[in-house]
């Protein structure tokens, strides 16, 4: 299972698991879409790999 994490590990702003808010590299690390995006470049700064958009979770009722 993916694990939702709740901050940003650049800027440690919070993220919400029930919005893709974040991105994601294969090995889950998380960035805020502003990190992500700008400064980062789409790569990710521990694996190197591709940053993509982080799927949204709706929880179950």
């Amino acid at each position: 299972m993916l694990e939702m994490k709740s901050k940003c590990e650049r800027c440690d702003k919070k993220l919400q698991a029930e919005q893709s808010d974040a991105c994601i590299c294969s090995y889950e690390c998380t960035f805020c879409t502003a990190c992500a995006t700008g400064a980062l470049q789409g790569v990710c700064p521990n694996c190197q790999g591709k940053l993509v958009e982080r799927p949204s979770r709706v929880q179950a009722g």
